[in-house]
């Protein structure tokens, strides 16, 4: 899921293979009905992580040189 939420807000069009990863939820819920809400928590979480590790714009860091100047 992180990496669904990561392509989404980076524009990535994902290559998937749809029915196997369907297939294991479908076991995982027969198990857990809850599971993909904890997933889906934790995988946003995950993806916040990644996003902030990401370099800021480049026009802002230019823009914060000028005002220091």
């Amino acid at each position: 899921m992180a990496s669904a939420f990561l392509c989404a807000e980076l524009g990535i069009v994902p290559t998937v293979r749809h029915a196997d990863y369907i297939g294991a939820w479908l076991s995982v819920l027969r198990e857990d009905s809850k599971a993909i809400f904890r997933a889906a928590s934790q995988a946003s979480k995950a993806a916040d992580y990644l996003l902030a590790l990401l370099p800021q714009d480049e026009g802002n860091a230019s823009e914060e040189g000028e005002a220091q100047a």
